[in-house]
């Protein structure tokens, strides 16, 4: 399989300077003498113009004479080369690509809206001139379905409840999920000499139908989680206040009423709104 050849031609400066002293000297004596043989002098010397190649920075063109591939000049300046090859410019900058929002499903069937952010350049001029039609068109497809196969991998976030988040989730594993999207890119785009620098993911979110209820689920999950920490505080304060009040002998509770006291505390510590006391004007027998 042919690869890449870096070539640098000749110097274009006293090439074009000699090619111009040239045509314009032999149109004038042309005319001056009137000799049409100086004409076709001119006339080659005006097909050698077309040897001219300016090559800008961080561009390449691509030397192809009657299809065969000769090599790439990547250093930019103006050259010289046979006016029969044919160039094909391929710029070496780094590009950014930011895909559309794709709707795909995630690793548990969930439909999700998602699109990634690419930054890639050539680095191979031959595979991306001959090796694949369009190398632009060819990083957009194939980006997609990169994404495409990822969100598949992964579900869009943990469903436990047990507060382990061990599982690697497109929400939340960004690092991961960016380190494997740019491997699994990075497979796709290297038959097309193509490197890429950065993968990320750009937009992330469920799909509307099922937005508004993942939204619930996530606000249920959010009230469960913090009345689990009011009922772990709850339960510790109501022991420290049985313990200090037995320490220090300020009333002597029975069993029974320690579960009225323990009822009445978390009912005040544990409940949604502020509590409305009762005084009791009689004697706690009664």
């Amino acid at each position: 399989m042919t690869q890449e050849k870096t070539i640098v031609p000749s110097g274009g400066y006293l090439m074009f300077f000699l090619l111009l002293i040239l045509f314009i000297g032999s149109i004038a004596t042309s005319i001056y003498f009137r000799t049409p043989a100086f004409f076709a002098i001119s006339a080659i010397s005006f097909i050698l113009f077309f040897g001219l190649v300016l090559v800008n920075p961080n561009e390449s063109r691509v030397m192809l004479l009657f299809g065969k591939y000769k090599g790439t000049i990547k250093e930019n300046g103006l050259y010289w080369v046979n006016p029969l090859y044919s160039k094909k410019k391929i710029s070496l900058k780094a590009s950014n690509f930011d895909s559309e929002r794709l709707k795909v499903n995630d690793k548990l069937g969930n439909p999700v809206m998602i699109s990634t952010i690419l930054v890639w350049r050539v680095t191979d001029t031959y595979k991306a001139a001959f090796d694949v039609d369009n190398h632009e068109n060819f990083v957009r497809v194939q980006t997609d379905a990169a994404v495409r196969k990822l969100a598949s991998m992964y579900s869009y976030d943990n469903f436990n409840d047990d507060g382990h988040d061990e599982e690697i989730t497109l929400r939340s594993s960004v690092n991961e999920v960016s380190e494997n999207l740019e491997k699994e890119v990075q497979e796709r785009l290297s038959m097309a000499g193509i490197e890429v620098l950065e993968a990320r993911i750009g937009y992330l979110a469920y799909a509307q139908e099922i937005a508004n209820a993942m939204l619930k689920r996530q606000q249920a999950t959010a009230i469960v989680a913090a009345r689990h920490k009011i009922v772990e505080g709850a339960v510790s304060m109501v022991e420290m206040a049985i313990e200090e009040l037995s320490k220090k002998e300020v009333v002597d509770l029975d069993e029974e009423r320690k579960a009225a006291m323990v009822s009445n505390l978390m009912v005040v510590l544990c409940g949604d709104k502020d509590a409305s006391p009762v005084v009791n004007t009689g004697t706690l027998n009664h």
